[in-house]
């Protein structure tokens, strides 16, 4: 059975896209850097590693990072998310589950409530779970000790943490957009994971219009991969690779569907900016929070969007992007 789910997931292509080691994790290198000394000190200090806080825009690596955390450490690795704790009992439930030296993933951990943070303070310093158990008027306290274990928790939006629960972190790590000459090297091993060669200025075509993200990098190169197979091709070219991300409308910095609209919107519906989140979300049908964690990060970064005190402000540079003549808003 065990060797029926290991050849299963050894065919599973994203498991494989993954590194799993920090020798093989491309880019973020003072993270990896100090990460790799944390790591080696905690085992031959033969204690557990401090809980790891990994926080960054999405797509970066936070949770291949969290698995390589585990491996190196030569430990299991047990994940759960911020938005399916709901309440005590789930915690509990997780908590109760880890064995000593484990490494517990939360993803989302920022969406935890603020009443379960409570809970999670004891087991992250004293290694220990205090629940309240009973009806209402027969309440008991209970203390379950727990094993030694490490959290690492990953977040979008590290300042969404409360301060008890940031400042039990030992270790906070910034994962930062990916330069273009990373983005390449991933595309190059991706291509080797996938038996699918690339022609080198097609991975470079590719690690552009990446948005500086390996997630974003890894989608475009399957979906590349797809044109490619279909037209018969035994080589990813440019030539392919331009026609099918033309096709995905992702253009030459990167910027899709969304990002044009998002632009387009502020620009033809609110002239240009400013203009509140709120209703920019409902003008182009997306989340707030999407807008914010996808799409703001990337566009804010590159100089098309700017934030103001009174809302968002399209960049003459974005202007310019989107060949659309420039004026000065005069009401800004």
């Amino acid at each position: 059975m065990e060797e029926n789910v290991l050849t299963s997931e050894l065919l599973d292509s994203d498991l494989n896209i993954r590194p799993s080691n920090l020798d093989e994790y491309i880019g973020q290198k003072e993270v990896k850097e100090n990460i790799d000394v944390f790591i080696k000190s905690a085992i031959i200090r033969e204690k557990p590693l401090d809980h790891v806080l990994l926080y960054g825009p999405p797509g970066l690596g936070k949770t291949t990072l969290a698995y390589i955390i585990a491996n190196e450490l030569g430990s299991n690795i047990k994940t759960a998310s911020g938005p399916a704790i709901e309440k005590p009992g789930d915690l509990a439930a997780v908590l109760s589950t880890l064995e000593p030296g484990d490494v517990l993933f939360i993803d989302e951990i920022h969406r935890i409530p603020r009443y379960i943070e409570e809970i999670l303070y004891p087991a992250m310093e004293d290694y220990c779970l205090d629940i309240i158990i009973g009806t209402e008027g027969n309440t008991r306290s209970i203390k379950i000790n727990l094993p030694k274990f490490t959290l690492v928790g990953a977040t979008t939006r590290a300042g969404d943490l409360s301060s008890p629960l940031r400042d039990r972190f030992g270790i906070i790590s910034k994962l930062n957009y990916y330069t273009e000459d990373e983005l390449f090297q991933i595309t190059k091993r991706t291509s080797k994971v996938l038996e699918m060669p690339i022609e080198d200025d097609a991975a470079r075509e590719l690690a552009k219009r990446s948005r500086g993200t390996p997630r974003i990098c890894n989608r475009l190169f399957k979906r590349v991969l797809d044109f490619a197979l279909v037209e018969g091709k035994s080589v990813i070219d440019l030539d392919i690779t331009s026609r099918a991300l033309e096709r995905l409308k992702v253009d030459k910095l990167g910027l899709d569907e969304t990002d044009h609209n998002l632009l387009m919107a502020i620009i033809e519906k609110f002239n240009g900016g400013p203009v509140g989140i709120d209703a920019l979300a409902s003008s182009i049908g997306e989340e707030v929070t999407t807008i914010e964690d996808v799409y703001e990060p990337y566009l804010l970064q590159n100089g098309f969007l700017k934030r103001t005190s009174r809302g968002r402000v399209v960049t003459e540079k974005g202007y310019e992007h989107l060949g659309i003549s420039h004026y000065k808003n005069t009401l800004f």
